[in-house]
């Protein structure tokens, strides 16, 4: 059966989840399509406890809170969420869009909002005989639960922030933690490779120089050990409970590529009245968002979702003057919100 929406969100990052908002405020009702099986986009994907210090009247939250918040905020509008699968096909026919999901869902859109990050992301895998059948067993390549790794003996690859982030995060809930990267040269925040080597110093972890070249699994298909070899050539056997690997994720535009969007180096180019792409109808915010002076922050984000849903509700409804009313004063508002109007 095919779903008619005003409204279709590509992403439930912080700025899908604001587009849900503005657009709620206009009246006009969203459906959101993610490729992820919750929603929060990188926030809750790849720094989930990362603070967030720029968000305007938050002087600190966490990603994960953030992303929370927005969720409340949006309650109101009651709208529907499509998870865990990626828009794989998208038709332009008269008034709108037909586009299909890869679970199957079909949707006639009137409008379309691209609201994807730069991608979905993809981690950077493994690549040693054996470790398919262990991922979210005993290897991980994305932690969804700390508690789950208590008492073990564990192991993290990877010379990032994730790997470093985790590290600190699980040095007080694990039985052991080593820590493993190709070289002594790292990509995470200064801060945070102080922090490791403070750990170092005090034994409550162990840093290898090293990679991975094999892993060995007990006569119940248990990963028991793995094997490491160093800049010297020589070879160390870890055992281990569970392994970590974080080398990082890589974000693909996917389908998107191929809708005939004019794309700057994997980024829609919109303007910067409407964040509408090429192909009117068809919008852009966030870190897909091109245009001249485009700054990646969530704050612009959340600015682009304002003026895009404004666009979208002229869009819609082409013969009527859309007015800007406030939150404060308005009855229309505080109704769609469901608040009560102060006398």
């Amino acid at each position: 059966m095919r779903i008619e929406t005003d409204a279709l969100i590509v992403g439930a990052g912080p700025c899908g989840l604001f587009q849900v908002f503005e657009l709620g405020l206009l009246g006009i009702q969203s459906h959101i399509v993610d490729a992820l099986p919750y929603v929060g986009g990188q926030c809750a994907e790849l720094y989930p406890d990362k603070p967030i210090y720029d968000i305007p009247a938050i002087p600190y939250c966490t990603a994960m809170e953030l992303v929370e918040n927005l969720q409340e905020q949006i309650k109101p509008f009651d709208p529907e969420f499509h998870l865990d699968q990626q828009v794989s096909t998208l038709d332009i026919v008269d008034g709108g869009f037909n586009v299909a999901t890869t679970k199957g869902t079909e949707f006639f859109a009137r409008s379309l909002i691209v609201a994807g990050g730069v991608g979905s992301f993809q981690p950077q895998l493994l690549r040693i005989s054996g470790v398919d059948s262990l991922v979210d067993k005993q290897v991980f390549y994305r932690v969804t639960n700390p508690d789950q790794f208590i008492d073990h003996d564990i192991v993290i690859l990877g010379g990032g922030d994730s790997a470093f982030d985790w590290a600190i995060e699980l040095v007080d809930r694990v039985k052991s933690l080593k820590l493993i990267h190709r070289s002594d040269r790292f990509r995470a925040a200064p801060a945070s490779v102080a922090k490791m080597r403070e750990l170092e110093s005090a034994e409550r972890l162990e840093f290898y120089i090293g990679n991975v070249t094999e892993c060995a699994q007990d006569e119940n298909g248990k990963l028991s050990s793995i094997q490491v070899i160093h800049p010297d050539k020589s070879e160390t056997t870890f055992e281990l409970d569970s392994l970590l690997v974080f080398f990082g994720l890589s974000p693909k535009l996917g389908p998107i590529a191929d809708w005939g969007l004019t794309l700057i180096k994997n980024q829609i180019e919109t303007d910067t009245e409407k964040f509408q792409s090429n192909i009117p109808g068809i919008y852009a915010i966030g870190d897909i968002a091109v245009y001249p002076g485009k700054k990646k922050l969530i704050l612009s984000g959340f600015h682009e979702a304002a003026l895009a849903a404004f666009a979208i509700k002229q869009q819609l409804n082409p013969d009527e003057k859309v007015f800007l009313q406030y939150t404060t004063t308005s009855p229309i508002m505080h109704e769609r919100l469901r608040v009560q109007t102060p006398e």
